[in-house]
C-alpha cells in the first residue's frame, strides 16, 4: 500500500516521501496517527497545496521539541512499586507510568511518545526512550524502587541485589551480636556461681 508522509518517520523516510508499506501497518498506525495519507491522486495534490503550510507547522513544533529536550535528556524520574525480595515487580511499568512520573516531575510527555521495547518488570534504573518529535528524541531514566529511601540507594550506583546482600550481612551481624552477648550473658552466670562460697563454709563457725 502507499502512503504519503505527512512528517518524517524512522525507517520509512521524511515529509512528503510517497513509500510503500504493509496495508495492516498503514491503516493501524500511519494513518489514524495523522503520520500519513494514501497515496491516492487527490491526497498528493492536496499535501502539495499545504506543504508549506505542514512544513512551517514541523518546524515550529521541532524547535519546542528541541527547548524541552534540553532539560528533559538524562532526568531521572522515581516510580515506586511493590516488588518480591528478588526485585521482580508486582506487576509491571509501562509508557503511561513513564509519562505520569515525568509530568509530575513539571514536564510535558504524552504517553504515545515513550517508547519502551518491553514493560518494566524489575527494580532498578531503566533508560527509557522518548520520542519528542519525530526528529527530536531523548533518554531519560526510570527508578524504580520500593520506597523513597530505596530509590535514593539506587540513584547512588547500589543494584538492588547490593542491596539485597548488604540488608542480608547486616542482619547476620545483628544475629552473631545477639549470639555473643548470650554467651558472655552465660559466662558471667558461670563466674557468679564459681565465686559464690561453698554452703558449708557459709555457715557459722559454732554450727560446724
Amino acid at each position: 500500500m502507499q502512503v504519503i508522509l505527512l512528517e518524517r518517520v524512522a525507517k520509512l523516510g521524511q515529509m512528503g516521501d510517497v513509500v510503500d508499506v504493509k496495508s495492516g501497518y498503514a491503516r493501524n498506525f500511519l494513518l489514524p496517527q495523522g503520520k500519513a495519507l494514501t497515496a491516492s491522486a487527490a491526497n498528493v495534490a492536496s499535501f502539495e497545496a499545504q506543504k508549506a503550510q505542514l512544513e512551517a507547522h514541523n518546524l515550529e513544533t521541532k524547535k519546542e521539541a528541541e527547548a524541552l529536550a534540553t532539560k528533559l535528556d538524562g532526568e531521572q524520574f522515581i516510580v515506586i512499586r511493590s516488588a518480591s525480595d528478588a526485585g521482580a515487580l508486582y506487576g509491571s511499568v509501562t509508557p503511561r507510568d513513564a509519562a505520569d512520573a515525568a509530568t509530575e516531575a513539571g514536564f510535558t510527555v504524552d504517553k504515545k511518545q515513550v517508547v519502551l521495547a518491553k514493560p518494566i518488570k524489575d527494580l532498578g534504573l531503566h533508560a527509557v526512550h522518548v520520542l519528542l518529535h519525530p526528529e527530536v528524541d531523548v533518554t531519560i531514566h526510570l527508578n524504580v524502587a520500593r520506597s523513597e529511601e530505596e530509590a535514593e540507594l539506587q540513584a547512588s550506583g547500589k543494584s538492588i541485589q547490593e542491596l539485597a546482600a548488604e540488608a542480608e550481612a547486616e542482619a547476620e551481624f545483628e544475629i552473631a551480636e545477639l549470639f555473643d552477648d548470650i554467651g558472655a550473658a552465660a559466662s558471667d552466670d558461670d563466674d557468679l556461681v564459681e565465686d559464690a562460697p561453698a554452703e558449708d563454709d557459709a555457715q557459722p563457725e559454732e554450727e560446724k
